[in-house]
């Protein structure tokens, strides 16, 4: 599996965080979140940006995979251009993809990764498309308040752009999902979209804060996200791997969602996963939402964790709340 991955100019490290917020020190954000660094977007960046400049890089990488093979466009991101035309429209002219390719969006948020390759494997073994672009992009960092310093630790922008042709479909297994929508709103962005428009009062709320006044303010409930993912993880796993015929030991690494270092633990803690078989990349980039499998998964096979012919049990959740996990077999 071929992934290429972009990360924006602007960092922000336990350092500058400290100096935002006195009563912590930079100790403390490592202690209590795990992260080191954060990557946020150029104000002029949306999620299509980073998407557009993650597929560019892959281009780059890839230069044996030419564009005019590209026949399914997949864009997974909560920072949609418009309502409408779809983003993947508007990315797809960007790179200069052929007309004969279907666009698609999918605002997944933290699972996204896991169904896009769940809908680009089914398009290809189906036969509907050759050669599918799985881009995923989110911008957290746009919707978090200033003062935030829980949800400012955390998250982070980044874009990521996978290609599924038929070699890589025949790698990814049975896929194992599921939905639960009474946990919404305890990870939500109210207003700025057609359920909570902006109205007079938000205006009149965020003032003095013009950056809200556009794209609606993050809030999550940090108690109630640890403990549905504490208990719809591990079933979750155990599903995957029967659907897949797999037993646990046989799994050469697990590589969850990059949701937060306490949760990781607590999940790998619960799981008895051992540590050389439990991969995270997070402290060097935090939570970047649909981002952090594939992140992950870059990082882990140019360490060398990460080879071919691997069994990896990719396992996504979040916001939603949403949850789907799969076995790939690395290649």
């Amino acid at each position: 599996m071929i992934i290429s991955y972009y990360l924006p100019p602007i960092t922000l490290s336990n350092l500058a965080l400290s100096n935002l917020f006195p009563e912590k020190s930079e100790e403390d954000f490592l202690k209590n979140f795990g992260i080191k660094n954060r990557f946020i977007r150029q104000s002029h960046q949306i999620g299509s940006d980073l998407g557009y400049e993650s597929a560019q890089l892959f281009f780059e990488e890839f230069d044996s995979v030419p564009k005019e093979k590209i026949d399914y466009l997949i864009f997974c991101t909560e920072g949609l251009d418009y309502k409408c035309p779809t983003s993947a429209s508007v990315l797809h002219h960007r790179l200069g993809l052929k007309t004969e390719c279907a666009c698609l969006d999918m605002p997944m948020g933290c699972a996204g990764y896991i169904y896009g390759l769940s809908l680009a494997k089914s398009l290809v073994l189906s036969g509907v498309a050759t050669h599918v672009l799985l881009i995923v992009a989110d911008i957290p960092t746009s919707v978090i308040h200033s003062q935030d310093f829980d949800l400012r630790a955390i998250f982070s922008d980044a874009g990521a752009t996978t290609l599924i042709s038929k070699k890589e479909a025949e790698c990814i297994g049975g896929f194992v999902f599921g939905s639960d929508g009474s946990g919404a709103k305890n990870l939500i962005v109210e207003h700025g979209s057609t359920r909570k428009p902006i109205d007079s009062e938000w205006i009149e709320k965020y003032k003095d804060e013009p950056e809200y006044l556009a794209h609606g303010r993050m809030t999550m409930n940090g108690l109630e996200i640890a403990r549905f993912s504490l208990q719809r993880v591990p079933q979750l796993l155990e599903d995957v791997l029967a659907k897949n015929n797999l037993a646990f030991e046989e799994v050469d690494l697990f590589v969850f969602h990059q949701a937060s270092k306490f949760i990781l633990n607590a999940l790998k803690r619960k799981l008895k996963i051992p540590d050389e078989k439990f991969y995270e990349y997070i402290e060097e980039v935090g939570n970047t939402v649909s981002c952090t499998i594939p992140i992950a998964l870059k990082n882990a096979e140019k360490e060398g964790v990460l080879k071919e012919g691997m069994k990896v049990v990719l396992l996504g959740f979040g916001v939603g709340y949403s949850w789907g996990g799969t076995v790939i077999r690395w290649s």
